[in-house]
């Protein structure tokens, strides 16, 4: 099974659970090669948004903290990055914020940008992954170097009582 087929077979194993709720840009309409991962999961689990990442990110945290799992996308992780207000500053610090009475869980999608067919400038294909484990102390951060790493991060990610963030890798989306 392809990087990519196994994510899209963990997307939908993961929207069967009643908890997750998909949020994020071109999930419900087609216009990154993160559409296809999803476009399997039921319309009524999709939020689409425009492009307001910081915004999102905050949804997100106000959907966790009533009680969802929001899988939050992010096409690239250059678009994270204006998210890191929300992401730094509240999701990662909430339960020291709140003396523990408030843990939200979201469990965070990005991927470095694919470099193929056409690299598409330095602004769209960075790899912040060492950065956020410096910054964020709550949250864990994982990349996901093969596909046999995806069902099972993924799953953890779930079960998990913290907040995730998993990076995937478009250009692996053909490997085995």
């Amino acid at each position: 099974m392809t990087y990519f087929d196994e994510i899209k077979r963990t997307m939908e194993i993961l929207a069967k659970d009643d908890r997750v709720i998909f949020i994020g840009q071109s999930i419900a309409y087609t216009g990154t090669s993160m559409y296809g991962t999803v476009e399997h999961v039921p319309k009524e689990k999709k939020i689409e948004l425009p492009v307001f990442e910081d915004v999102q990110m905050g949804i997100s945290t106000g959907l966790a903290l009533e009680g969802y799992i929001p899988i939050s996308i992010y096409p690239r992780m250059d678009f994270l990055v204006l998210a890191f207000n929300q992401l730094i500053t509240h999701l990662d610090k909430i339960e020291q914020m709140s003396d523990g009475q408030f843990k939200p869980k979201v469990i965070i999608r990005t991927a470095i940008g694919s470099v193929k067919p056409l690299f598409p400038g330095p602004q769209h294909c960075q790899d912040y992954t060492e950065q956020l484990k410096i910054m964020l102390k709550n949250i864990n951060v994982v990349k996901l170097e093969k596909s046999t790493d995806i069902l099972f991060q993924y799953t953890k990610a779930l079960e998990s009582e913290k907040s995730t963030i998993l990076i995937e890798i478009p250009d692996k989306y053909q490997d085995n």
